[in-house]
């Protein structure tokens, strides 16, 4: 028996290696988009700033000395993800569970997950650092044995890696990390734990990117006030923080969309408010973010839920952008060139899946929290306390789009909707779900997925380009 499990435990790993070797031919060298190019104008000029996370630009330059372009970011990405879902399915077949260790794979290799993976962004460094780490803690987890030092090592440098290199990956990784240790805790005593470690990440943060990684500061922390103080004057008869001639402009000019912050910073459109709001003390500003919020709450509370029926793609038209996983790079002059055009059919696959409840992050939220509830009513065992941890990181990170979020692209849901992915493959490995379960979350999907399927047949087709969403 423990002959066969080995036996299936190699094979699934196997396939997971040609799965990484697939994608490194396919898609090589890798795609690079906007800000991947940005990125990589830092690692040439030796000059970094924090607009984008500065540990990402000072790791592409160490990698730089190997070769140019994204190559090598490129590998270490792919390797990172196929590393991750290659023990967790491993371990699974090698426990039984060949069936759910397949799926995982398979999960892997779908157009939507692999197509994004195949992009050098922060969102793809982050999922593949989160993955590699995950697969570490399954491949000893699912065996009930204790992880060594040497890979408990490596998961905190993955989770250290992959909590720099988004801005908002706090709110995933800092969550994932208390449901994983094992120490004996009440579920409140983690929630406790949650909130403490979360503030504390974002006290450190700041110090680490100007302090360690010798980033530049810029005005990148200014976009969510401007954002938020813009959709209260949208929504509002009064404009706190905003003179009466911001807010007719940002009405004529159509600056203020749900979609995104960008056509506010845009110097052809109200860019001049995002100029003197830059003037402006950083205290000062954050004392008119929070004065217009407390004193027009239902005004921000429109403007953040209609961002976050945009983010979580609930009732919006078809067509929408930033959310097909890109088929070519980025104009450049840096020398990053595009793939083959095998990997642009590729990404047209993924990008007929994002239309379809699988690209729509509000259907992982619903399937997230009916998982959550299954997890929290079965007994401590290493597929439902794995399966728990995965629930929560997608949860809270999901959350924190409600608050903090200023763009909708599907990348930054890439994380939640693997976790919840490999969520159920974990919980149904275990056991049948429970009928009750099944029936209440398959009902509410049901309902999500013909509220959508309603707007994308009805609303007027969206503009399908950045551009065009900015008008």
């Amino acid at each position: 028996m423990e002959a066969r499990s080995a036996r299936a435990a190699t094979i699934v790993g196997a396939g997971a290696a040609f799965l990484c070797l697939a994608a490194l031919v396919l898609w090589w060298p890798g795609v690079v988009e906007y800000d991947s190019v940005e990125q990589y104008r830092q690692v040439l000029s030796g000059v970094y700033l924090d607009w984008h996370p500065p540990i990402m630009a000072r790791f592409w330059a160490v990698l730089h000395l190997l070769g140019p372009g994204a190559a090598p970011m490129f590998v270490v990405q792919i390797a990172l993800y196929w590393l991750g879902l290659g023990l967790l399915a491993a371990a699974l077949a090698r426990s039984g569970r060949v069936r759910a260790g397949v799926a995982v794979l398979v999960i892997g290799a779908l157009p939507l997950f692999a197509g994004w993976q195949a992009a050098v962004l922060k969102d793809t460094q982050m999922l593949g650092a989160l993955l590699a780490a995950v697969g570490l803690v399954g491949w000893w987890r699912l065996a009930e044995k204790r992880i060594p030092i040497p890979a408990i090592a490596a998961v905190c440098l993955l989770m250290a890696y992959a909590t720099l290199v988004r801005a908002n990956a706090v709110f995933a990784i800092v969550p994932l990390v208390v449901m994983l240790v094992p120490w004996p805790m009440r579920l409140w005593q983690r929630g406790l734990a949650i909130v403490a470690g979360v503030l504390a990440v974002l006290a450190v943060t700041p110090p680490i990117n100007h302090g360690l990684l010798g980033a530049e500061e810029t005005k990148v922390t200014r976009t969510l006030p401007i954002f938020d103080l813009a959709g209260i004057a949208h929504f509002s008869a009064t404009a706190d923080g905003l003179s009466p001639a911001d807010r007719a402009l940002i009405e004529r000019h159509h600056c203020y969309q749900p979609y995104f912050w960008d056509p506010l910073g845009d110097d052809r459109r109200c860019g001049s408010i995002a100029e003197r709001l830059d003037l402006v003390p950083a205290r000062t500003l954050v004392t008119l973010w929070l004065g217009a919020a407390l004193h027009h709450p239902i005004a921000y509370l429109e403007h953040r839920l209609a961002h976050l029926n945009s983010t979580d793609r609930l009732l919006v038209p078809l067509g929408r952008p930033d959310a097909a996983p890109p088929r070519r790079s980025e104009p450049n002059d840096l020398g990053l060139v595009s793939p083959s055009p095998a990997a642009s059919a590729i990404a047209r696959a993924g990008g007929w899946l994002v239309e379809t409840p699988l690209g729509w992050p509000i259907a992982w939220i619903v399937v997230a929290a009916t998982g959550l509830l299954v997890a929290l009513g079965r007994p401590k065992s290493p597929p439902r306390d794995l399966a728990l941890a995965l629930a929560v990181s997608a949860l809270t990170l999901e959350a924190s789009f409600a608050v903090v979020s200023i763009a909708s692209d599907l990348r930054y849901h890439l994380w939640p909707m693997m976790a919840v992915a490999l969520m159920m493959v974990l919980l149904v490995a275990e056991r049948p779900l429970p009928r009750r379960a099944m029936i209440l979350g398959g009902a509410i999907l049901i309902a999500v997925v013909g509220a959508g399927t309603a707007a994308r047949l009805s609303l007027p087709r969206s503009p399908g380009t950045y551009q065009g969403m900015l008008g």
